[in-house]
């Protein structure tokens, strides 16, 4: 399975916000921090906004923040709402069941099984799993290329 840029971008979105400690931050510096375009992640924050994860303020001095507590935050519930298709082959989608093995198929129940898992392991754990380190989190773009 592999995540679409969009939940990505969001969870990078969360990570940079958390490690920022409620202080106001824009599209722009997230944009840069990531080197992602900032058009694609207006999107990405209105979902967000959408969804409750944050918050925007417009205008001169806006920008965007948590709008929970980084431990209320379920890294699979990020997923669950940021993904579009969360189906890892099509016989998961009710409405194509055109798949000659499907009345006989074990393959859709262990595919089924290890979705299950991959949410169960995701919902083990918060945003605030996910900031030990935010000395590392809050550097200048600049200095995290270096580290790598």
């Amino acid at each position: 399975m592999q995540f679409t840029h969009f939940t990505d971008y969001s969870l990078r979105t969360l990570i940079y916000l958390g490690a920022q400690q409620n202080t106001l931050t824009t599209i722009s510096e997230v944009a840069e921090k990531y080197g992602i375009s900032q058009s694609h992640l207006t999107k990405v924050v209105h979902q967000l906004a959408n969804r409750g994860y944050i918050q925007t303020t417009r205008g001169k001095g806006g920008g965007m923040r948590l709008a929970r507590l980084p431990q209320l935050i379920n890294i699979g519930d990020v997923v669950r709402d940021m993904e579009e298709n969360i189906n890892l082959v099509e016989c998961f989608n009710a409405k194509n069941q055109s798949c000659p093995l499907l009345p006989a198929c074990i393959l859709k129940s262990v595919l089924l099984e290890a979705r299950k898992n991959f949410f169960d392991t995701l919902d083990r754990y918060t945003l605030a799993d996910l900031l030990t380190n935010q000395s590392f989190l809050r550097k200048k773009p600049e200095l995290l290329k270096s580290a790598r």
